[in-house]
């Protein structure tokens, strides 16, 4: 296998290491016998052997055994049968004991002792409902169930992760009897390595797997399929949630499994009862939190402990609430007042108790003595400040403390009072940190850029620098409360921020930035308003520029609103249905105007933009920027990269002085717009260097030649993309602007060369798709610009426009590419309704390969092509002159060309097995009527070529089942 090639590079590495790991090999053929057909899921002797192994006394017969796999087997192909099978894997199922006479739990895994579990490892695992056959890369199976489903692609393609998550897909479209047991997928080409849970398939929900120690492939792997840790995996990092009646499911990124263990190695530890957690906004802090207290409450070696989950707003505890009901906690006490706190520590309850910080104000000292209490308390760099965290200490004096934040923790007094509460007993204070460098890497979030606003429309500095920035109580602010209390007092600059004329002329900036900047990405945006009035007045300016379905303001309503105030206000019910469509693409509203609902917790991948004009900092500001720095990508081509702030207040003039924390903490959370033109010239100057020459000076068809040749190593070709792709994603934020207009030409070539050559070279990737909006803006409006240009589409594909293109006025490279690419469509458009054309296809793109590794010239390509399509022209000729049904035909003409038969004789055996096809017309997904037509094969074929006749009979059923797929 040569060095690109899937199964040398990828697919065979991936099964070795995991041998070496610990999972037991199986050939496709071994796997098939002990599933027992394509139609099982299961390895059906080993499920029925370590059911009754893991379950004695329980599971005491073959037939219990048998039992048991139909009941899995009965699962609904849904995410609904996908929590069913979790669940039987988790041990909540159970199986009714005649001899006891009651019901006892079924155990289908012992994560507890590996060594008693089965691993095994197959690869090509076809699985077939009736309907599809699918054929999975490679699947690993605990205990006979298929638990985890891999697809490997080609380390050399770039498009190789996008194209194994289409495949992954696919198979929940086409085989979800399969994916309902699968609980996770993976994804590799070699150099990149993703998982994520299966019935989840957005980008946002893979995640990039890391071996700390060591990035190389055969770390990743062996990290990855580790059998105790693949076991902790499906019993302690799987989630599933129902919101509003809806399913979905998570799995834990490495950093929170990381994070889970390490709090409850704290746990464990007698000499140690404080912690500190800091991972970044957006990385899943309330599901680390939620695994923790899980795992406290169901592991024996805690001793039925007292779980306490604390926050320090209401808004946070009711959600923290639903979260807890949503992934299927039993008993969860809500404390609802001071007094029904202290009852239930008092009462010594037991199990996870829900409360706000407040409630420990004034509680008594020593309430509860007992050590096996753990309180996990959420945005600690707050909720434990002042009095309310020595009430809190005091009344639990044994207990083990884990503060949770989602924000470095400042370097103020305040700050330095957390890690003294928290991170005294770890170095450099964290138990476990998630830095928002860490987030970027790993594509968990995506950075943030700022932009100043026209300083007409920025607010007075000496203003903002009087009643703002020199109040000593904004040292280290975390709470956005503590800022609204500051700008009350701020009359002036609160006076000068609502001024009419400014709230007028910014919202009219507003309008025409979102129009120009945002819209026509796809994206939306937050005006964040400095009160609830002004996000009022900003509402009524901006629909004088805006449709006003455009916009909507979300506030929190008080009793003595005004009428101007009041008539914004939303009941819970509206305000839901604005928060659900706003995450919606192609749904109003667009903009929301907002000053502090929303800007903690709400969660909306689809927001790009946020204009910024209510001064913040610290915690607040970080708090608030993070609702834009969530991944998105849609089917609609929408992949958002970055986020944008527009400052009208001036807050990014100094990010030091905004963010009072170390700066190895926030490196990378915020960059200055001015920077990516920087970039972005940058990267233009390269393509004028290394790029752009190649075609100079060069009349239209040589100059595609020219790009053509250049770019047939695969290796340069692939670094091509990469920089385009840069270049792209940095384009897409910045126009338009003046800036760019000396680089649009260069620009426009450099878009045409990348169209050109995805489109001769990847012909199965659609190319306009692949391009971002405003790029694609350009290919719209320039399709017949200059050279290089796109070879020219044949419009009816056929044999006799194919012979039109060898004939045509164009250098031979150039003829070349045509000629594949449209037989690569031909193929693609007619192989299910002529599976004949399947090894045209298929030695088209072997020839592909040969001419890409130069192992043919221009000209000896050329001729191969040609004399392709001199077959394929008698092909159709032949089967119009026929009555052959696909099937048939293909055998004739599978003869003809791969066995050398005289025409008529092919004909009459193909007219021969024509009955068969008929007989059986879902052998392709029914594994009896395929044996039924083997038979029926082998008599017609065994007298032709005894000898060969099973050989035969593979290879033309091989053939035809890849049509079909």
């Amino acid at each position: 296998m040569g060095l690109g090639s899937e199964r040398g590079s990828v697919q065979n590495p991936f099964i070795r290491y995991a041998e070496e790991a610990g999972w037991t090999y199986l050939p496709r053929e071994e796997a098939l016998r002990l599933r027992g057909g394509e139609d099982s899921p299961f390895l059906r002797r080993v499920l029925v052997e370590q059911l009754q192994r893991l379950n004695p006394g329980v599971v005491d017969s073959v037939a219990k055994a048998e039992e048991v796999v139909a009941r899995l087997f009965g699962v609904r192909p849904n995410i609904e049968g996908n929590l069913e099978a979790w669940e039987y894997l988790k041990g909540l199922k159970t199986v009714f004991v005649e001899a006891e006479r009651r019901e006892r739990n079924l155990k289908l895994l012992d994560p507890e002792h590996p060594e008693k579990n089965a691993f095994h490892i197959t690869d090509e695992f076809e699985f077939s409902n009736g309907r599809f056959r699918i054929r999975a890369d490679v699947v690993l199976l605990v205990n006979g169930l298929p638990v985890i489903v891999v697809e490997t692609k080609t380390a050399t393609r770039e498009e190789g992760i996008a194209e194994a998550l289409d495949q992954i897909r696919r198979y929940h479209e086409e085989a979800p009897e399969l994916m309902a047991h699968a609980q996770l997928h993976a994804l590799t080409h070699l150099v990149r390595f993703f998982y994520g849970p299966t019935w989840n398939l957005s980008r946002k929900a893979l995640f990039n797997w890391r071996d700390e120690q060591a990035g190389d492939y055969e770390s990743l792997v062996k990290g990855f399929v580790a059998p105790r840790r693949v076991l902790r995996v499906l019993s302690d990092y799987i989630l599933f949630v129902r919101k509003d009646g809806e399913l979905t499911k998570a799995v834990l990124r490495p950093h929170q499994m990381r994070a889970v263990d390490k709090v409850l190695a704290r746990a464990k530890d007698p000499e140690k009862r404080r912690g500190l957690v800091w991972h970044t906004q957006g990385s899943g802090k309330t599901f680390t939190m939620i695994t923790v207290a899980k795992k406290l409450l169901e592991d024996p070696r805690f001793q039925n402990p007292t779980v306490l989950m604390v926050v320090d707003r209401n808004e946070l505890q009711q959600q923290l609430f639903q979260n807890l009901e949503a992934v299927g906690f039993g008993h969860v006490h809500l404390a609802l007042s001071k007094r029904h706190l202290r009852e239930l520590l008092q009462n010594d309850t037991r199990g996870l108790i829900v409360t706000m910080i407040h409630k420990f104000d004034d509680a008594d000292a020593d309430l509860n003595l007992r050590e096996n209490i753990y309180v996990l308390i959420d945005e600690a760099h707050r909720s434990t400040g002042g009095d309310l965290g020595n009430y809190l200490m005091g009344a639990l004096p044994n207990a083990t403390f884990i503060g949770f934040t989602g924000t470095p923790i400042d370097k103020t007094a305040h700050g330095k009072g957390t890690f003294k509460t928290f991170g005294a007993e770890d170095p450099k204070g964290y138990l476990d940190k998630y830095a928002i460098k860490d987030s970027i890497q790993d594509g968990t979030t995506v950075p943030l850029h700022y932009q100043m606003a026209p300083n007409h429309l920025q607010v007075d500095r000496e203003a903002m620098e009087r009643e703002f920035w020199q109040v000593a109580e904004l040292e280290g602010v975390a709470d956005i409360e503590e800022i609204n209390r500051v700008l009350d007092r701020a009359v002036t600059l609160k006076n000068m921020l609502k001024s009419k004329d400014r709230v007028e002329a910014v919202a009219r900036f507003v309008a025409q930035h979102f129009q120009a900047y945002v819209q026509p990405m796809g994206y939306k945006a937050f005006l964040v308003a400095v009160d609830r009035e002004a996000c009022c007045l900003y509402k009524e300016a901006l629909d004088r520029h805006l449709p006003p379905e455009v916009s909507q303001v979300v506030i929190s309503p008080g009793h003595n609103d005004p009428p101007a105030v009041k008539r914004y206000h939303l009941s819970e019910e509206q305000e839901a249905a604005v928060r659900k469509a706003f995450r919606k693409p192609d749904e109003n509203p667009q903009i929301l105007i907002v000053t502090e609902k929303l800007l903690t917790g709400y969660d909306a991948p689809i927001l790009y933009a946020m204009y910024l004009d209510k001064p913040m900092r610290d915690h607040v500001l970080l708090q608030a920027i993070a609702r834009v720095n969530r991944p998105y990508e849609d089917q609609e081509g929408r992949r958002k990269t970055s986020g944008l702030i527009v400052d009208f207040v001036g807050i990014f003039d100094n990010l030091e002085r905004a963010l009072a924390f170390d700066s190895q903490d926030v490196e990378g959370v915020v960059e200055d717009l001015e920077v990516l033109k920087g970039r972005f010239a940058d990267l233009m100057a390269r393509g004028r260097r290394e790029f752009l020459p190649v075609s100079v000076g060069k009349e239209e068809d040589k100059a595609v030649e020219a790009v053509l040749e250049h770019f047939r190593d695969k290796k340069r070709r692939e670094g091509f993309y990469a920089y385009f792709r840069e270049l792209e994603e940095v384009y897409e934020i910045l126009s338009p602007d003046p800036f760019l207009r000396p680089f649009l030409e260069d620009y426009q070539r450099l878009v045409e060369m990348y169209r050109l050559l995805r489109s001769a070279y990847e012909p199965h990737v659609p190319v306009d798709r692949s391009f971002l909006r405003k790029t694609a803006e350009i290919v719209q409006k320039h399709t017949h610009g200059r050279p290089p240009q796109e070879p020219k589409d044949t419009y009816e594909i056929g044999p006799e426009a194919l012979l039109a293109l060898t004939q045509a006025e164009k250098p031979d490279t150039v003829k070349v590419f045509n000629l594949l690419r449209e037989l690569h469509r031909l193929v693609e458009a007619k192989g299910r309704e002529a599976p004949h054309l399947i090894p045209i296809g298929e030695r088209a793109e072997a020839l592909r390969r040969a001419f890409e590794e130069r192992q043919l010239s221009s000209q000896q390509a050329l001729a191969e092509l040609e004399g392709l399509v001199r077959q394929l022209k008698e092909a159709e000729e032949e089967r119009r002159r026929t009555r052959l049904s696909r099937e048939a035909f293909a055998v004739a003409w599978w003869l003809r060309v791969q066995k050398g038969w005289p025409p008529e004789e092919a004909l009459d055996l193909a007219a021969r097995v024509e009955d068969s096809f008929r007989s059986f017309p879902h052998w392709a997904t029914s594994s009896a009527q395929e044996r039924e037509l083997r038979r029926e094969l082998y008599k017609v074929l065994a007298k032709a070529s005894p000898k060969e006749v099973v050989a035969w009979v593979n290879e033309l059923l091989s053939l035809l089942r890849r049509a079909a797929e």
